[in-house]
């Protein structure tokens, strides 16, 4: 045998994380059907909420989906301060309509 074919992650159907040479740990790309049933699960009312956390800060977690949640969560920061700030805005100009 080769010496490639001896090497730990040579073969293609080993489960999750294929060790590499330098010891690191390896996530196999994350397919279609990975993303589907991800966002598919992102629109169950209330899971919504606390799965971003679990993926963005988890340990065990593919570092695709890892990297996007940790996105999606200062996207998330980013709109509700930008919320707060707009409606504030808002209702000042309204409350100041209605003085007499």
């Amino acid at each position: 045998m080769s010496d490639y074919n001896q090497q730990a992650g040579a073969y293609p159907n080993q489960p999750h994380m294929q060790p590499q040479q330098g010891g690191e740990a390896q996530w196999p790309h994350m397919k279609l059907k990975d993303w589907v049933i991800t966002f598919l699960l992102m629109l169950i009312p209330g899971v919504n909420i606390i799965l971003p956390f679990v993926w963005a800060f988890g340990r065990n977690v593919n570092p695709s989906k890892k990297s996007y949640f940790q996105i999606v969560l200062i996207m998330m920061v980013i709109g509700v301060v930008f919320g707060i700030t707009l409606g504030s805005a808002i209702f000042t100009m309204i409350s100041g309509m209605f003085r007499f």
